[in-house]
């Protein structure tokens, strides 16, 4: 079995698992996979993560051309931009999950940090998720924002959209994304009852022990 037909077997099987979870509905989403050639494996355009035909899975050269399967995600400039901005990125992930797409349309999050510090995982599997503004589906400039960031951001979460995660093997990337809507479910439900947060020194313990990207 070649790399390419196991990794697309791979990208299917947890595409799969994160739409039966409800983490993303419909035709929503999209996963891009970096190979050790360098060449992407990305969901291609209009279709379902629960549904995928691993075959038709496209596979992009690192230009960017496409070697064989169906025509990408109209996503790609948002992945492409952690690739050219994040040396250590092996795979991206988007989902339109619900928790995080209404956490991002509140009015008093920061748009520099919108997740409260509830817990030691959502800072050592994220760090900082910066709010980025509402973009037209598909537009570069979402790839220009996240150029904007300098790399310094491995999660952002798009206003209206829902939030895209880098991590440096598609399994910490999905993992990664669980614990971006976990706490944003934690988030919610906490509002307004004046929750108790980590404090700052609390946070520089878990950044420190776990070498967090936080400034």
């Amino acid at each position: 079995m070649t790399e390419v037909t196991k990794q697309r077997d791979t990208l299917a099987k947890w595409a799969k698992s994160m739409f039966d979870r409800g983490l993303t509905g419909g035709a929503s989403g999209n996963i891009s996979l970096r190979l050790s050639d360098g060449t992407l494996l990305v969901t291609p355009t209009g279709s379902s993560m629960g549904f995928l035909d691993p075959g038709r899975i496209s596979h992009l050269d690192e230009a960017g051309l496409l070697l064989s399967g169906d025509a990408p995600t109209k996503e790609m400039p948002l992945h492409s931009a952690f690739y050219e901005t994040r040396t250590n990125t092996g795979a991206v992930v988007h989902l339109h999950s619900s928790h995080s797409v209404a956490l991002s349309v509140l009015p008093d999050i920061d748009p520099d940090n919108v997740l409260p510090p509830l817990t030691a995982y959502s800072i050592m599997r994220l760090g900082k998720v910066k709010l980025l503004p509402f973009f037209l589906p598909g537009d570069p400039e979402m790839g220009d924002a996240v150029r904007g960031l300098a790399g310094k951001r491995s999660a952002v979460l798009l206003a209206h959209h829902g939030p895209v995660v880098a991590g440096k093997d598609l399994e910490a990337a999905v993992y990664a994304m669980e614990e971006l809507e976990e706490t944003a479910k934690l988030a919610l439900l906490t509002q307004g009852l004046s929750p108790r947060l980590l404090n700052e020194q609390q946070i520089g313990a878990v950044v420190r022990k776990f070498d967090v990207d936080w400034d």
